[in-house]
């Protein structure tokens, strides 16, 4: 697997990479065990300056850590700033609460004086994808940094840069050796690195191929693991939508990070009365994109991650339209190099197309039409995936009832999809299991510790169980 920096909108290579040696790779994990031995007895307060100084450097050098981000993977500069500002947030989230959030728990029992206490779990294993280097590192590494759990990671092989750069802003944060490490790690490294006895966990953001190999082998060695995987999330018009709120978000919902976002909106399935006014607004939207330098603020629509993703993307687009879809828009073609993809609207996919039900990477939008709120519904969950999800309703109310019919892990009802620390993040079906993020992201790798105490044995004790009554 080579490393290397490729920027996709001039093509030009910046910077290969060597893959880690076996001898790095073991001092690593004896580094992050060390560690890991230290903290188990550290109260979580050691460990909030930390926080607090990361999520200060994030914000103080948004535009150069941006920057990073904008030539590793092509992400509009002014999106790539978003990305490092929610980094900040999340870091200085878990500062405020992380304490509140891993007390001990209290539970009334006639066995004693219980509760159950959050220890760290031990060295975890993060593997990381392109889309948001930055953002998918904080959140997993900012709540387990905080229970006290080192973190070695493998990165995207397309973004090694935005590797480095995040590992060092939390060296340069205060974080002791062994924190946070990075590996430039074949796929068999990552294997091995799983399997290692010293890796107790093991957190997974990516493809559903890569999530099968990974959770394979954390099966194999009985480790924990989480997955966030990939998703054909819905975006459901109801029959009494606010169309004026709907052309409003919908476009961006698909074209946002050049619609290289597991949670974008990738199937919009409109009830029959507002088809054609929707399709005709997501046709002006789309052709109405600028194309160009990420680093241009005029910019509205970056380049894909690389020429192999666009190629993919392409590929799906022509076997979509041999199996019998429209081509209702195809944006017109643009004079530059950059590994741009057109942007894209498919209708008439039935559900024997080899499009229906797969997940297309990239500003390709897929629309179909419903006769009512009941078939929509329908259509949503007739998918393998479940891991997010957009309504626009007449009424929040009513939009609610409707999302909680639908098999997903998270559902946003008349408004734009958000990422925010406080919010659990992940999914069901092929698109995962586990939580990042909140309160069950910094619950996801911990020892829940139960402790029973008493002055003097319990005298209905028998058995070395504890009996309701005395025998």
């Amino acid at each position: 697997m080579a490393y290397q920096t490729t920027n996709p909108y001039t093509n030009e290579v910046v910077k290969t990479y060597a893959d880690a040696t076996p001898e790095y790779i073991e001092e690593s994990l004896a580094q992050a065990q060390a560690l890991y031995q230290q903290w188990r007895n550290d109260p979580v307060a050691t460990r909030i300056p930390v926080l607090r100084k990361l999520a200060q450097i994030f914000k103080d050098e948004t535009d150069s850590l941006a920057r990073v981000l904008t030539v590793d993977m092509g992400k509009l500069f002014v999106e790539a700033q978003g990305e490092v500002i929610l980094c900040a947030d999340i870091a200085e989230y878990y500062a405020d609460h992380a304490e509140e959030l891993l007390k001990p728990r209290a539970i009334e029992t006639i066995a004693g004086e219980a509760q159950l206490e959050n220890h760290p779990l031990g060295v975890l294993m993060a593997v990381e994808p392109w889309n948001f280097p930055y953002y998918q590192m904080m959140r997993i590494f900012a709540p387990n940094f905080a229970v006290g759990d080192p973190i070695v990671f493998k990165h995207a092989a397309i973004t090694p840069a935005s590797a480095l750069a995040f590992e060092d802003a939390v060296r340069r944060a205060g974080a002791p050796a062994g924190a946070l490490t990075n590996l430039f790690l074949s796929y068999d490294q990552v294997s091995q690195v799983v399997a290692d006895k010293r890796v107790q966990g093991v957190a997974l953001t990516g493809s559903e191929r890569g999530g099968v190999a990974v959770a394979e082998v954390a099966g194999r060695y009985l480790k924990k693991n989480t997955m966030e995987l990939g998703g054909t999330d819905a975006f459901i018009v109801a029959h009494d939508a606010n169309m004026e709120d709907v052309k409003a978000i919908a476009p961006r919902a698909r074209l946002y990070n050049a619609g290289q976002v597991c949670t974008s909106s990738k199937r919009f399935i409109v009830t029959e009365n507002h088809y054609d006014e929707f399709l005709a607004a997501l046709k002006a939207a789309f052709s109405a994109v600028k194309m160009g330098d990420p680093m241009d603020p005029s910019t509205t629509l970056a380049p894909m991650n690389s020429k192999k993703a666009k190629e993919h993307l392409q590929a799906q687009v022509d076997e979509a339209l041999a199996g019998g879809a429209t081509a209702y828009y195809v944006h017109e073609p643009i004079d530059s190099d950059g590994q741009f993809f057109m942007p894209t609207i498919l209708t008439d996919i039935t559900p024997d197309n080899p499009a229906y039900g797969k997940e297309m990477f990239g500003p390709v939008a897929q629309v179909y039409k419903v006769k009512d709120d009941a078939e929509a519904v329908a259509l949503a969950n007739d998918s393998d995936y479940g891991l997010g999800g957009i309504i626009f309703a007449g009424s929040a109310e009513y939009g609610a009832q409707l999302a909680s019919q639908i098999e997903t892990g998270m559902v946003f009802v008349n408004t734009f999809f958000s990422s925010l620390p406080e919010l659990e993040f992940g999914g069901v079906k092929k698109s995962g299991f586990g939580r990042e993020l909140g309160q069950t992201g910094i619950s996801s790798f911990v020892n829940q510790e139960l402790v029973v105490k008493r002055d003097r044995p319990n005298d209905n004790e028998f058995g070395g169980l504890v009996l309701p009554h005395k025998f």
